[in-house]
């Protein structure tokens, strides 16, 4: 015969060894019992409220921290359309109720709706000054709703920021029914016990005793040591050890399904905590976790002799990657570029480097070495560093393409250079930008002089924004003539800043920074455009102008813009001028590594007529194979060599050369820089087809150049 099991079989087995148990005893016991049920399903409902909150608190956190990440540059340009998208994409998100994106005046930029319905007011719910005056990230809560928000940031400038608001509705039906299926489990055991006692009173009242001694025994210190161990998780110690029992009664079961509500709750922790701290793309440390552990590593640092080097890496023209293959090849590049760089960074076997992905296609690595030498952290952050770059250089497979980037470093040190995570990023991006400005493919250290230099460029890219409506920039035409007889044939228009405060800036400075910032894609139609205008113009005015052409400079980031052969005809269109008076000047250097694309745009552009000049012809690596891959009409002599040909007779070859080649092959030939009456006799003698320079002509304003004319 089977022995009965649970809490019956025990009680069944007390019985026969009791004697008599008293009615005080039992009421006891009961009322022992109920008070731990009590205390468990109260400690467990504020246990599991607690962790519900902590989920949804880290789960808005890191929500909030991305969401203000990519609303930087939308918000900046005032993309509300990006804007709507990203707001759109959190709304979806389960428990979001709202998402609201305000400008740095408590402004509503947008809150989700199709249209925008509370564009332009002022935030005045119960949230709304405490999300104003947070300069970080801020969490607020009521009864119903989770506020969190993030100021979004660019640079030191705050543009605005972002709020979610999570519904708490979710979290407490899922509360209150987890609480409801404990209750009715605990419920369940009261009764058991509760008929197992009834039972006791008849026939266990000498044994009230031994009774209630074994009820404690096993049942209520099984509880408590539960609510202890509830206690523990609803602090964050996950790794609380349930205490086991192999009972298979119903405390046993409660007790396992207890252990097992403990393993769900840490796994659950585990994935939030790497969701929040792990880029999902690459598997390495994200912003959140290299912001904190920069932070932690600076905190142990204060008072102590250690140092730290932060690299901040940028793959470099990585956009060209995305725009030519697809994003999902970049995002396949990015993976082996991680690979490259986390492995270049264990070849050095530095003990606690981290490498982290900051964003985009930026890395940042930390190096600690304690103990050591300003000198021997430097050395060893260089030598990482041009490591790095002999990397990155080697060609990459993507999609069966073989893929070419560089990555431009920059490097800063701890205590050195700034005594703060935000300014060591911060000095990080300014040298990774100056070993850009100095060629990329390379790595520079932080200094204040290049620091300073940034500011100046910074303030200078922001002046040049807006500055041909103000008028500050302006064209000044220099004369192009015939050799053979001094006619006036054409026209090189030049670009030149006025500034209030820096005066007259030097052309290469500005259009280097225009450049740089893209501001040149703006400005560069905008003097193509002025250009074509006055030249019709001087064309209907002046009976000696009907045939004069323009030169107009185009850069390479022009080039590699799909829009610019339809900039061109809009041009030509709006001004009148014909095709054929229009020359447009590109460099060497613009054509090197898209020869195919290039070639076809400008063979299109010759089609209509327009005339292509190669300007600098002979400073390049690969002139002649230009001249047979690129259609050009002509090449313009470097000054370089104008300027020695009369005393260098290297330079007077040279010259001679490339007009005899330029002629065998039916190419017009240009000599800029002739500033002596000596240099234009010699090159005329050469068969030089056209001139400009300072002894022919200097570059005039519109005004003066009609005088020419007349």
């Amino acid at each position: 015969m089977r022995l009965p099991s649970g809490l019956q079989a025990m009680f069944l087995g007390l019985v026969s060894a009791a004697l008599l148990i008293g009615l005080g005893a039992v009421a006891l016991v009961l009322q022992q019992q109920d008070q731990a049920q009590k205390q468990i399903l109260a400690l467990s409902q504020r246990s599991m409220h607690a962790l519900a909150s902590q989920r949804l608190l880290l789960r808005g956190e890191a929500v909030s921290a991305q969401v203000a990440d990519a609303l930087v540059n939308p918000l900046y340009y005032f993309d509300l359309e990006a804007i709507g998208a990203a707001v759109g994409n959190v709304l979806r998100q389960p428990d979001v109720s709202y998402v609201i994106v305000y400008d740095a005046d408590g402004n509503i930029v947008h809150d989700g709706s199709r249209d925008i319905e509370r564009y332009g007011q002022r935030m005045d719910d119960a949230f709304a000054l405490e999300v104003l005056a947070a300069t970080g990230q801020h969490m607020q809560s009521d009864d119903q709703l989770l506020d969190v928000s993030m100021p979004i940031l660019i640079g030191d400038q705050r543009l605005g920021g972002v709020r979610i608001g999570y519904s708490l509705a979710t979290a407490k039906q899922d509360e209150d029914a987890m609480v409801a299926t404990m209750q009715a489990r605990l419920d369940q055991i009261a009764r058991r016990h509760l008929l197992s006692v009834g039972l006791l009173l008849f026939v266990l009242v000498a044994l009230g005793g031994l009774v209630a001694a074994l009820l404690q025994r096993r049942l209520v210190r099984p509880v408590r040591k539960l609510a202890d161990a509830a206690q523990r998780i609803e602090a964050g110690h996950y790794d609380v050890v349930v205490p086991a029992d192999a009972r298979q009664d119903e405390i046993g079961d409660l007790v396992r399904a207890f252990d097992r509500m403990r393993d769900s709750i840490a796994r659950h922790d585990r994935d939030i905590r790497r969701m929040a701290y792990t880029d999902p793309l690459t598997g390495l440390a994200n912003r959140l976790a290299l912001r904190e552990t920069l932070d932690q590593r600076l905190l142990e640092m204060q008072g102590a002799a250690g140092r730290l080097a932060l690299l901040f890496a940028d793959v470099d023209d990585f956009k060209r990657v995305n725009d030519t293959l697809g994003h999902d090849a970049g995002d396949a590049a990015l993976v082996q570029f991680t690979a490259r760089i986390d492995a270049a960074v264990h070849e050095f076997d530095v003990a606690d480097a981290l490498l982290a992905r900051f964003g985009g296609d930026e890395f940042v690595v930390l190096l600690q070495l304690p103990g050591s030498s300003d000198a021997d952290l430097r050395s060893v952050a260089g030598g990482l560093a041009t490591r790095l770059v002999e990397e990155v250089a080697r060609p990459i497979e993507v999609e069966g393409r073989r893929v070419f980037l560089g990555i431009s470093i920059g490097i800063t040190v701890f205590p050195d250079d700034a005594a703060s995570a935000a300014m060591l990023l911060k000095n990080g991006d300014i040298a990774m930008y100056q070993a850009k400005l100095a060629g990329k493919n390379c790595h520079r250290f932080y200094s204040l002089a290049i620091d300073q230099a940034v500011e100046r460029r910074m303030h200078m890219e922001h002046e040049l924004r807006g500055a041909w409506d103000r008028g500050e920039l302006s064209l000044a035409y220099q004369p192009v003539f015939r050799m053979t007889d001094k006619a006036l044939v054409g026209i090189e228009a030049l670009l030149r800043w006025q500034h209030p405060e820096f005066g007259n800036v030097a052309p290469p400075v500005f259009i280097d920074v225009a450049e740089q910032s893209g501001l040149i894609d703006v400005i560069g139609p905008q003097v193509l455009h002025a250009a074509c205008v006055e030249a019709h113009a001087w064309q209907q005015r002046f009976p000696a102008a009907t045939e004069l052409f323009v030169a107009v400079n185009v850069s390479p980031r022009q080039l590699r813009s799909e829009a610019f052969a339809t900039e061109v005809e809009a041009a030509l269109r709006e001004s009148g001028l014909s095709p054929r008076h229009l020359h447009l000047e590109l460099t060497e250097t613009a054509v090197i590594g898209n020869e195919a694309r290039i070639g076809q745009l400008l063979g299109a552009l010759r089609a209509l007529g327009v005339k292509i000049w190669l300007d600098d012809f002979g400073t390049g690596f690969s002139g002649l194979s230009h001249l047979r891959r690129v259609p050009v009409d002509g090449v313009k002599i470097d000054r370089s060599f104008v300027a020695d040909v009369l005393r260098d007779p290297d330079d007077l070859a040279l010259t001679t050369a490339i007009i005899s080649m330029a002629h065998s092959i039916g190419i017009t030939v240009v000599a800029e820089g002739v500033e002596k009456e000596g240099q234009f006799e010699v090159l005329r003698e050469r068969g030089c087809d056209l001139g400009q320079g300072f002894w022919l002509g200097h570059p005039l304003p519109a005004r003066e150049f009609d005088a020419l004319l007349g």
